[in-house]
């Protein structure tokens, strides 16, 4: 048993959402076991229930969010520069 599968599965997805929103201020989650850890659980569950992982609009949805086409994700994709950890939305 792993320490994710105590928790209440929507509890989790908000913790998820919660951390994943706050990627661009703190770049640091990005190296996180726990973020790591929580998404693999999520993916795992998500899977269990005919999820397709690749289909961002389905783990949006399934995560409790709104579906977002890939087309207008990439108009918002915000770019994490490796040097300055500094970041901006692409146009």
């Amino acid at each position: 048993m792993n320490a994710y599968e105590t928790f209440d599965l929507d509890d989790l997805k908000q913790v998820y959402r919660v951390l994943h929103s706050q990627l661009p201020h703190h770049v640091e989650l990005m190296d996180s076991d726990f973020l790591d850890g929580l998404q693999s659980h999520l993916q795992a569950a998500a899977a269990k229930e005919g999820v397709d992982g690749c289909d961002h609009g389905a783990w949006d949805a399934w995560l409790g969010g709104e579906a977002v086409s890939c087309e207008v994700r990439m108009e918002k994709r915000f770019i994490i520069s490796p040097e300055t950890g500094e970041g901006k939305v692409s146009k």
